[in-house]
């Protein structure tokens, strides 16, 4: 998927914003999909990408996490994580089906459809730099952030 073009897309975000790819305005954006709100490893992704925010910014990179759960949810995510970025509700796996993040996962011994854990880098044309699925959250931010300093 490494250097295409990535489609437009609209998805409701969090601030009672509406989020569209098109309208994004930063050298760099980084997507990444996560399975849920207040889990462990999503809690601590988010803070990872929360404390590197501002090395993002200097970048010129916009940071979005995407998930399946509601804004309510995530407004409650935002705010008890302190996230200084949207987060995006895509309740109709619609971009995740586009970014091919829908997987089959063993959840305590039960098969359950879920988010792989996954992050992607756009460029200002909105083509797809840089993919990592499967993501293990330590240090995985700041990995991120090394690529988008060298584009």
């Amino acid at each position: 998927m490494a250097n295409k073009a990535v489609s437009d897309f609209v998805l409701p975000a969090t601030g009672g914003k509406e989020f569209r790819l098109s309208a994004v305005k930063s050298k760099l954006l980084v997507l990444y999909f996560y399975p849920k709100d207040n889990t462990p490893g999503c809690t601590n992704e988010g803070a990872q990408f929360r404390d590197l925010y501002p090395q993002f910014q200097k970048a010129g990179c916009a940071v979005l996490g995407v998930s399946r759960d509601s804004l309510r949810s995530h407004e409650n995510f935002k705010a008890k994580m302190r996230l200084p970025f949207e987060l995006l509700s895509d309740e109709t796996e619609k971009v995740c089906g586009q970014f091919g993040v829908m997987k089959m996962k063993n959840m305590y011994g039960r098969k359950m459809r879920g988010i792989e854990r996954s992050t992607f880098v756009l460029d200002r044309d909105r083509v797809l730099r840089r993919e990592w699925r499967g993501v293990k959250v330590p240090g995985h931010a700041q990995e991120v952030l090394d690529f988008v300093k060298t584009v």
